[in-house]
């Protein structure tokens, strides 16, 4: 059996029917093997880096894994940038590159390149990745194939990379006379239940914060299970902004430095933080993290224990290192001294301070887009993917989105680079046979442009939503900030460039629509959405458009809003903690 013909074939029998490829003189044997097997279809994308993007949101969306390959040198070089998305947010991603032959790799390491196009992956992607092997034996494939779906999956999840070499590729193996992978025994160790159980049972303002873990480790029904017998008010990052309906009783939305007012209050004010599956970053707890909810015991559970022993600036009181899963399934029965006063006096919050005033969405020349994505919101069906990019407008459909039963929110969290929503839609749109919803700033989509050619290749069915506000909107509110509005390269006028979109829509030939105002919105979009897709729908959103909340980058959580003044913030955090 020839060895890529085994490498595709074991995929395959794991449930990867999808794998995303440029095709390369070093990889030529692996997209062979890929496109003649019956379950396995090759989907050639534009760039590596685009592959990977697309790759890791089949992860997320299957469940499994994602599968990319490249060819060496710069085809594994382009997809250090997805492979990171993968690594910090925990996916689990399997990077197949492929190597100049056996004998033309260098020897001596202060040489910098022997064979054409040979490239240092194991050296480069070791940071960024859970494992990474350039394998030299053909005997030992089966063993790294078996070890590298193991340590993506384990654990805390992430990306893997092999990369074997051309002359590997041809060579014939036998599976049955090579060596296994035997997987360590698993390790059911269960957390001490005692000291959570005793801050549970005394708090007063209890809140829980949960994260993307929660997604990660599949327990979000055992989560789900804890948040409906507690009552606990729920806080959410943007990670796991779909766990929850906007309307059930316990969500108090997302909390952070662009969150829900409400939300933040709500931490704020609390006695006792249980942080689960989320990391605490600096977007959620503002940059003076020693501020971070100063009255509060905090409780942190993480199957990570470098991410529980990484704060300095405050202690976290009990830190629990657990797989999510393992903790809720055994977690024993619980009793609460919150009184449900503290859960009403934070709804009367959502209802006083709104993301934005009615009165601010008057007949403009463009679009407001906090009008926008909460008509989307209506619109999108019950088990619908949206898949925002990053900057001003995942910001605001993070902010404005009212999340149903069912829907499921996506982005690069943690590494959010410009240009990643609408590869990792084609990932999706492959992944899964739901409503796929693309949202992308303009200056995201001269990152991965070319990606509607795949879209249009395989038909997806992807209704694309530019995000038009002429430039680096999220730039220019940080500007705003530290240079006096002193822009540079984030606008035409300043440096940028952007196509006429309606031509570049007929280009790919997709069908193309365009918003300009709120009473478009308000008129024309339930009819645009009816459309089949895949379709690209240019909004115009407001140039002047900034986000709101959002707290100037390393001020405290406890500057909750600088529109609020400092007496208003303290009067409301007063409020919260008395007569509970």
């Amino acid at each position: 059996m020839k060895l890529s013909d085994y490498v595709v074939d074991f995929f395959a029998r794991r449930g990867v029917r999808h794998n995303f490829l440029v095709s390369g003189g070093a990889v030529i044997h692996l997209v062979d093997s890929s496109a003649k097997h019956p379950d396995m279809m090759p989907i050639c994308v534009q760039h590596e880096q685009n592959g990977a993007a697309a790759a890791d949101m089949y992860a997320r969306v299957t469940g499994g894994l994602g599968l990319v390959m490249t060819t060496s040198g710069p085809g594994a070089t382009n997809i250090v940038t997805s492979v990171f998305n993968a690594f910090v947010d925990s996916v689990p991603l399997i990077c197949l590159t492929g190597q100049v032959a056996r004998f033309r790799l260098r020897q001596n390491p202060l040489l910098r390149q022997k064979g054409f196009q040979e490239t240092d992956v194991v050296g480069i992607f070791g940071p960024i990745t859970k494992y990474v092997k350039l394998v030299i034996d053909p005997h030992t494939i089966r063993y790294e194939l078996e070890k590298a779906v193991y340590i993506a999956q384990e654990g805390r999840p992430g990306p893997v990379i092999l990369d074997i070499p051309d002359d590997l590729q041809r060579i014939d193996v036998n599976p049955e006379n090579m060596a296994s992978f035997t997987p360590p025994p698993p390790s059911l160790k269960l957390p001490s239940y005692g000291a959570f159980l005793e801050l549970l049972s005394g708090a007063k303002r209890p809140v829980l914060i949960i994260g993307a873990g929660v997604h990660s480790s599949k327990a979000e029904d055992f989560v789900r299970r804890f948040i409906n017998q507690s009552g606990i008010p729920v806080t959410l990052t943007w990670g796991a902004a779909d766990l929850l309906p906007a309307d059930h009783p316990s969500n108090m939305g997302c909390l952070g430095v662009c969150g829900a007012r409400a939300a933040n209050f709500a931490v704020q004010a609390s006695d006792l933080v249980i942080a689960i599956g989320t990391r605490l970053s600096q977007l959620i707890t503002g940059g003076k993290q020693a501020l971070f909810a100063p009255h509060a015991k905090k409780v942190m559970i993480d199957v990570d224990e470098q991410e529980l022993l990484k704060f300095d600036s405050f202690v976290l009181d009990l830190p629990i290192l657990s797989d999510l899963l393992v903790f809720f399934t055994h977690l024993p029965s619980f009793k609460l001294a919150f009184s449900h006063e503290w859960l009403a006096k934070i709804h009367q919050l959502k209802q006083d301070y709104p993301l934005y005033q009615a009165d601010s969405l008057e007949a403009k020349e463009r679009i407001n887009p906090y009008l926008f994505i909460e008509e989307m919101s209506k619109l999108a069906s019950e088990n619908a993917i949206i898949i925002p990019d990053t900057g001003a407008n995942l910001s605001w459909t993070l902010q404005a989105f009212k999340t149903k039963n069912g829907q499921r929110i996506f982005s690069a969290w943690n590494h959010t680079p410009m240009g990643y929503s609408l590869p990792a839609s084609v990932g999706a749109a492959l992944a899964s046979s739901e409503e796929i919803i693309c949202i992308i700033g303009d200056g995201g989509l001269m990152m991965c442009l070319q990606e509607l050619g795949t879209i249009r290749r395989h038909n997806l069915p992807v209704k694309i939503f530019i995000f038009d506000n002429q430039g680096h909107g999220i730039q220019r509110q940080t500007i705003d900030t530290w240079l006096n509005s002193h822009y540079v390269a984030v606008d035409h006028d300043t440096g940028l460039y952007f196509p006429n979109y309606k031509k570049l829509a007929e280009s790919f030939d997709l069908p193309f629509f365009e918003l300009k105002t709120n009473s478009d919105v308000l008129t024309h979009m339930a009819a645009i959405w009816k459309q089949p897709g895949p379709f690209v729908c240019n909004v115009e959103i407001l140039k002047e458009q900034r986000i709101s909340p959002m707290l100037k980058f390393g001020a405290g959580i406890e500057d909750l809003d600088p529109k609020l003044p400092a007496e208003t913030v303290s009067s409301i955090l007063e409020a919260l903690q008395s007569h509970v």
